[in-house]
């Protein structure tokens, strides 16, 4: 089940990837752990997901989050690729991947 702060969190998240030509993949906010994680998933839309992007994408990101204040209590902000084993769940996933197992 998806957390109800996600889809705000997603359209905040959005813009500022853009800015820095990623893309928002996914985003889950693990509350089951102290203190919570939310996790940003990323993709480069130019070239491979690098470390520079998800710093890039956690300060950026980081500061959003803060003026919002949209979780307030203490939480951590993980930002990171999707990885290969990730679900294909939008059109371009399955075109990108379109031919590989």
């Amino acid at each position: 089940m998806t957390h109800p702060l996600i889809p705000q969190i997603v359209k905040m998240a959005s813009p500022v990837a853009a800015q820095l030509g990623l893309e928002v993949v996914d985003a889950t906010f693990h509350t089951n752990q102290y203190p919570p994680v939310l996790r940003i998933d990323i993709r480069n839309l130019h070239q491979d997901t690098s470390l520079d992007d998800c710093e890039s994408m956690s300060h950026a990101l980081e500061a959003t989050l803060d003026a919002a204040d949209l979780i307030p209590d203490a939480y951590v902000l993980e930002v990171s690729s999707p990885g290969i084993p990730r679900t294909l769940s939008t059109d371009r996933d399955f075109i990108s991947f379109k031919g590989f197992p």
